[in-house]
């Protein structure tokens, strides 16, 4: 398969920087294929009504920010609309200083569709949700008649009135028709107010009024409640659903302060009760997070009793039973096999010749020495993480692409590539029984 360059380049300079490159995970994408399988089954349910919440935990570096960005590309190619936004200390779910409504700015700001993939994407989902509407009455009625204004109307009626049976939802459904009001009078000023609502960039009840003529803004209270009528629009908009996917959860176990800690794992039981008990239609939740901002009793998700009872695995699974339940609410990854890392970096050599027009000359056994001397200095193998690996991996393709008939094992002879001693055995255990 042909690579552009413009995407070899953009995913190595994201992995290199320890970034998941938001395009062009297909060609290096390895492994994780019961995770993938297990996750888009959720895409059926959400697709059929439903709602869907679930956790990936891995430790930094593992692949679970890699995993989400996956499951992003394949359901916005299954038709659903995606929000997704990383936690920060200006971003949480729950918080004094507008917190809340920060993640929501950023989830409606990256909202992204299989035409608009890099995110921006709530004026394209209005118009659409329009232009649908309007064609499906122009089957039937002619355009300029007095009487299609009419009928499309109604149709807006029709999305509205259910959505203004929802906590919130009279707002929202007004906020759709003044849209309407506008993109049918071409008044650019009136739309871009609209859109500001739904950003939620209005600060005070007046300014909202003022700009759009809707006494409501949308608060770090309210900010939730407008993200499952969105779920809601979405799928009247032509669209199977509304994918949620929040990174970085770390953020919140790293909070000091205890009660602002259970106030955010508050929001999350919400979220995941409203998924597990069918009030959130259309929607999925996916949430990645480090293992012991889940696991730790005193800081983590289960130090909040209610989240612990209903996320706690069962006695047939884990980590004391080998065994692993994929379609429980939490996933946790397992390293990747040898022969995927292997896989790997075949992937990656491939995209920098493709990026640097030449042809890798890279025979088995340095791959293989390669990974040996990557496990070996870091230590224990359970310690590395792929993140690391391909690091050091593009380095040392960048430096064997910038020199005249250089080896992968001489740059493993340098000091920084160096055999830990102390952890020979425990890597020749490992790679004993590896198979190309």
């Amino acid at each position: 398969m042909a690579i552009p360059k413009r995407i070899a380049g953009a995913v190595l300079n994201s992995l290199k920087g320890g970034v998941v490159p938001r395009v062009g995970l297909e060609y290096v994408q390895v492994g994780r294929t019961s995770e993938i399988n297990a996750l888009l089954h959720d895409a059926v349910l959400i697709e059929d009504g439903g709602s869907a919440f679930r956790f990936i935990a891995g430790k930094f570096g593992a692949g679970k920010s890699f995993l989400l960005q996956t499951i992003r590309n394949h359901v916005m190619d299954r038709g659903f609309a995606v929000i997704d936004a990383d936690l920060s200390p200006e971003r949480r779910f729950s918080g004094t200083k507008g917190q809340g409504l920060a993640t929501y700015r950023e989830l409606i700001r990256n909202m992204a569709t299989k035409t608009r993939p890099e995110g921006g994407a709530l004026p394209l989902v209005l118009e659409k949700w329009l232009s649908g509407i309007m064609a499906e009455v122009a089957v039937e009625i002619n355009p300029d008649s007095e009487e299609f204004t009419a009928a499309v109307r109604r149709r807006i009626f029709t999305v509205t009135n259910e959505i203004e049976g929802m906590v919130n939802g009279f707002e929202f459904a007004k906020a759709l028709s003044s849209y309407y009001d506008a993109y049918k009078t071409g008044d650019d000023e009136k739309k871009s107010a609209i859109l500001r609502f739904f950003r939620a960039e209005y600060t005070t009840k007046t300014e909202a009024k003022t700009a759009c003529g809707i006494n409501f803004i949308i608060t770090d209270e309210s900010w939730y409640d407008f993200i499952k009528l969105f779920a809601l629009f979405l799928v009247r908009a032509g669209y199977k659903g509304l994918y949620v996917m929040i990174d970085e959860l770390a953020y919140l176990y790293n909070l000091h302060n205890r009660t602002t800690r259970q106030n955010n794992y508050e929001k999350i039981l919400a979220m995941y009760n409203d998924a597990v008990g069918g009030k959130a239609r259309y929607m999925g939740i996916i949430m990645g997070a480090i293992p012991q901002c889940i696991d730790d009793t005193e800081k983590g998700i289960f130090s909040y009793g209610a989240l612990r009872s209903r996320l706690t695995e069962g006695k047939f699974s884990g980590e004391k039973t080998g065994t692993r339940d994929l379609l429980a609410p939490i996933i946790r990854l397992k390293p990747l096999s040898m022969e995927e890392m292997y896989v790997l970096l075949e992937k990656l050599s491939i995209l920098h010749g493709t990026l640097y027009d030449y042809a890798p000359d890279i025979k088995e056994t340095e791959y293989v020495d390669f990974l040996k001397a990557e496990y070996e200095r870091i230590g224990a193998a359970e310690q590395i993480t792929p993140r690391e690996i391909i690091r050091d991996f593009i380095e040392v393709l960048n430096i064997l692409s910038q020199s005249d008939n250089m080896r992968i094992g001489d740059v493993l002879s340098s000091a920084g590539f160096a055999f830990t001693p102390v952890e020979t055995e425990t890597v020749a255990e490992e790679f004993a029984d590896f198979e190309v």
